[in-house]
């Protein structure tokens, strides 16, 4: 299974567009991600309408964030485009735009959590994108800063954790594909549905309750995004609940449950999700994977 197609690498000069897919950021935030780009990269930056707007918790109503994100996947002379932040609001807007020209000169498409849904189309277009750190969790850990500059400007990148008991060992390989779990699961049955046979999945989340991540992990059993995995990849599930009647099981057992009668490897506390250290993992190109008793690497072509 080949990469999906890929945007260009970045080159110094080059412009970068930021817009808000979702939910409303106050701009000063993202002033210190702007100056790093600008004077770490050399790039241009170019702030979008609604980086500043606000409509409710909205960055902006859907017409103003569709509007800006048209421009910018349509302006030839931007290379990049991060989402400033997550939230809640992509999905709302994702079928109402117009990827023409953007199939013609392609650019990656830059974000993580509720950007997943961007992701999820992107994919099925055929183009690959970054679930990353975006501007406004830039200042969080500049190492996973550094590795999103290394990739944007053609260089490789591959991965080596500790592993853990709990994994399951193997190997595997395939384009790899995922996000944010309850992202993931709203997307089946959608145009953005993701297609997860043959790759290797990986999935975070944020704030959810031990009983919902029970039953995100059943829906997508049940819509068999788990049987034909390469592998799959735990990263962070950040500041999990629990009911004042205990579930009865871990975040960790959960996950191990719904995928025991299956034989791809499996990783946990993979560095990605909504904690500090969130590594680049570039959606829909090809990975190899290995998980063994003493560590967990991942490749990619």
């Amino acid at each position: 299974m080949n990469s999906l197609i890929s945007p260009p690498f970045l080159k110094k000069g080059d412009k970068i567009g930021i817009v808000a897919l979702a939910s409303k950021l106050i701009p000063a935030d993202i002033q210190s991600a702007i100056n790093l780009m600008q004077e770490n990269w050399n790039v241009e930056v170019v702030i979008g309408e609604s980086v500043s707007a606000s409509y409710f918790n909205f960055a902006g109503t859907d017409e103003v964030r569709l509007r800006d994100f048209q421009q910018q996947l349509d302006n030839q002379e931007i290379k990049a485009v991060f989402s400033a932040r997550g939230g809640y609001g992509s999905s709302r807007i994702i079928d109402a735009v117009d990827f023409t020209k953007f199939k013609k000169n392609p650019k990656w498409i830059i974000g993580f959590s509720d950007i997943t849904a961007v992701h999820g189309q992107l994919q099925v277009l055929g183009f690959q994108s970054l679930h990353a750190p975006m501007p406004k969790t830039f200042m969080r850990d500049y190492d996973s800063v550094q590795k999103l500059e290394a990739f944007l400007f053609g260089e490789k990148i591959n991965y080596t954790i500790p592993s853990k008991p709990i994994n399951k060992k193997g190997i595997g390989a395939g384009q790899i594909v995922g996000g944010n779990l309850c992202i993931l699961t709203h997307l089946i049955g959608s145009k953005s549905e993701v297609n997860t046979d043959g790759k290797i999945l990986f999935i975070e989340d944020i704030s959810e309750y031990l009983y919902n991540i029970d039953r995100m992990m059943i829906q997508l059993k049940r819509a068999g995004k788990l049987k034909n995995l390469a592998g799959l990849i735990v990263g962070n599930f950040s500041d999990i609940k629990e009911n004042d009647e205990p579930f009865g099981k871990t975040f960790y057992e959960i996950i191990a449950d719904h995928s025991a009668e299956y034989n791809y490897p499996i990783c946990y506390d993979f560095p990605v999700g909504h904690e500090a250290i969130n590594w680049t993992i570039p959606c829909g190109r090809f990975a190899s994977m290995s998980v063994n008793n003493e560590e967990v690497s991942l490749g990619f072509e």
